[in-house]
């Protein structure tokens, strides 16, 4: 079988990030070669930098059990799928005015640094559909988390009239397919919560049709519990934030607060992230940080690549999808 990113990588990857990227890599095969399953967190803007192009293959060959994500992330990989020809690319953006941020405003795109998503043909097409499904599980008196909404809209069919982007690429469409786990803390924090909200605000829908975080939390919970034998659970995190400390914090408060002592900490970590160690920061703690709040064991393997999660995600999962 030909290996080009692991003859590439191991040949060339020698020292400092590079080294920790090829460790970190061989070290999440062994995980999943010995039995153990992977959680992976995404911040930042991972769908819409089209992350899905190499994370739907990850999740169609069973190289991760469990996403946890931001509600940015869950939706723009979508709103990518239904409206890729409308995104315009600012290259230059860092020379941008207030002005010409002003201009982007009213041509309906909003920027994520060098990508422009287009309103009416992301946002608005999405809306459109996943407001007839929360109204209908309301209709019933049913509740669903975020992701479950997610997931009936794209296996209905309904966006496929709007595909622009092989559904291959898609990293929702693989998930919803495989109805693979998924958490999504802070979901009030996206384009589609900011929606929901407002239905609510008018009256239209009631803020319990969709599922919290809290249950989010127990649904997690009892997710680990149930799949922490063995070799265990790993976890790899892209970026930081709520996506990565949300998820994490479910061993402690199965050890702490549960009192279940016999509870495994996570037993691989990885993160990719370019943060800088700084006072009270999250995304820039270093690996053994965790250890002291009951999250990974002493010898819990423990990698870190300091560097950007878009060069080094893609190159990771090309390996791990080689060996």
């Amino acid at each position: 079988m030909s290996k080009p990113i692991t003859e590439f990588i191991e040949k060339y990857y020698l020292h400092f990030n590079a080294a920790a990227l090829v460790d970190a890599s061989k070290g999440y095969v062994a995980h999943l070669n010995d039995g153990g399953k992977m959680m992976i967190t995404l911040a930042g803007a991972m769908s819409t930098a089209e992350l899905g192009k190499i994370l739907a293959e990850m999740i169609r060959q069973d190289k991760v059990d469990f996403i946890s994500c931001t509600g940015a992330n869950l939706e723009e990989d979508l709103m990518n799928l239904v409206a890729h020809s409308h995104y315009e690319r600012v290259p230059h953006y860092r020379d941008l005015t207030a002005q010409d941020e002003w201009a982007l405003l009213e041509r309906g795109l909003n920027r994520v640094t060098d990508t422009c998503i287009p309103e009416e043909e992301a946002f608005r097409r999405l809306q459109k559909h996943i407001v007839e499904i929360w109204k209908d599980a309301e209709a019933k008196g049913e509740r669903y988390f975020p992701h479950e909404f997610m997931y009936k809209m794209i296996l209905s069919g309904v966006l496929e009239q709007y595909y622009e982007i092989p559904r291959e690429n898609s990293w929702m469409i693989a998930a919803a397919e495989k109805n693979l786990p998924i958490v999504v803390p802070g979901w009030e924090d996206s384009t589609m919560g900011n929606i929901f909200a407002s239905y609510c605000i008018k009256g239209e829908l009631t803020a319990t049709t969709t599922k919290s975080g809290i249950e989010y939390m127990t649904y997690l919970a009892d997710w680990y519990t149930k799949n922490s034998a063995g070799k265990g659970v790993g976890f790899f995190q892209i970026g930081g934030g709520i996506a990565g400390d949300f998820p994490i914090c479910v061993v402690p408060m199965l050890y702490q607060d549960m009192e279940m002592h016999d509870i495994p900490f996570w037993s691989y970590f990885c993160q990719i992230s370019d943060s800088t160690t700084s006072y009270g920061s999250y995304s820039g703690a270093v690996p053994n940080e965790k250890i002291t709040w009951g999250k990974l064991d002493i010898t819990t393997p423990k990698f870190i690549v300091e560097s950007d999660a878009t060069i080094c995600a893609p190159l990771m999962f090309s390996y791990i999808l080689e060996n």
